[in-house]
């Protein structure tokens, strides 16, 4: 399984939650049992899924509807008519823009509780830690407890997509604990470095027949062996603490590296970490020159650039990228590129 398909499962598990609080836990009626095969309601009733402007929830049907990242992964694919809502667009650095970032924050709270007002039919939230494939966008501790507080208002789940977060690449094993949230998601989903695809949840997410939500590994057993020894070895060697302290490192770096080149809104937690080059055109040449140097780095959203290292990465490995990076800053700015 792939983190779309657990978000597609977790979002399953959602409609079928909603459903059977609004049935009160009485049993299918025939009408539901029939008109469904059919797409119709009141089988097929039209339940939604709100997700944010820049999300990145996968490429399949469901998830595709509430990934709004590039025009490139969703034209021509019919979609869901579901409701997005603004993420905030902090500006940086953020101790320097403190009022600005806070009543962005407020403003983009207020947009999702008016947009679930008027979607009565939402099941679920989705948002992810950090918006990933969207130009890794980051938003405060108090941006996502109100989220949590419009939902538990409105009576609507929250899942946290931590596909890309989870397992430490943080600096802590979930990128959701660094939030501190009063009560926690309804459900947190998980893939990629989880060496299988799930999500954990609150009791009420559980499906109340049997058959409904499941694949065909029903769990993928031999998946969860290996994510045993992946947990005991990350544990074993102290890697989110290590995640912590080379991120820590490159962050304080990058942030000196402003000072010398036009190299902005540089942002972090753990090793997710990106930052902002002048134009699309100067990222591209960036990301060129680095991979002659003997570094694979990647882009996201319309100009920057992000690091996705290993939990295995370390301050050392963190030397090595840093002054390849230097150099090929010198070498754009010599040359005019930057």
């Amino acid at each position: 399984m792939c983190g779309s398909c657990a978000n597609e499962t977790c979002y399953k598990a959602a409609m079928m939650s909603w459903m059977h609080k609004k049935r009160a836990g009485k049993p299918f009626t025939e009408e539901e049992l029939t008109s469904c095969m059919t797409n119709k309601a009141p089988g097929s009733p039209d339940l939604s899924i709100l997700s944010f402007h820049g999300a990145f929830h996968g490429r399949m049907f469901g998830s595709l509807s509430t990934t709004h990242s590039k025009p490139i992964h969703k034209v021509d694919v019919p979609a869901f008519k579901w409701p997005v809502t603004s993420f905030p667009q902090l500006k940086y650095p953020l101790e320097d823009h403190v009022k600005e970032n806070a009543a962005e924050e407020k403003r983009c709270l207020e947009e999702l509780d008016d947009t679930l007002a008027s979607n009565p039919l939402c099941a679920a939230v989705i948002v992810e830690p950090v918006q990933a494939e969207g130009g890794d966008n980051h938003a405060s501790p108090a941006f996502f407890n109100g989220i949590r507080a419009i939902t538990k208002k409105r009576g609507v789940n929250f899942i946290v997509d931590e596909v890309q977060t989870g397992l430490g690449a943080s600096g802590k094993m979930w990128a959701h604990e660094h939030w501190n949230l009063h009560d926690p998601p309804d459900a947190v989903t998980f893939a990629k470095k989880m060496q299988c695809a799930g999500w954990y949840h609150h009791a009420d997410l559980r499906a109340s027949e049997p058959y409904r939500n499941f694949n065909t590994w029903l769990g993928d057993p031999a998946r969860t062996l290996l994510l045993k020894e992946t947990l005991k070895y990350v544990k074993e060697n102290n890697l989110v603490e290590n995640t912590h302290s080379a991120g820590e490192h490159v962050y304080k770096a990058l942030r000196g590296m402003e000072k010398h080149f036009p190299l902005t809104k540089v942002r972090g937690l753990g090793t997710l970490i990106a930052f902002d080059l002048p134009t699309p055109k100067a990222r591209d040449t960036l990301i060129a020159e680095m991979r002659q140097a003997g570094v694979i780095t990647g882009g996201c959203g319309t100009q920057s650039v992000r690091l996705r290292p290993m939990l295995i990465f370390t301050v050392e490995h963190a030397n090595i990228y840093l002054n390849k990076l230097d150099h090929v800053l010198i070498k754009m700015k010599n040359r005019g590129d930057i």
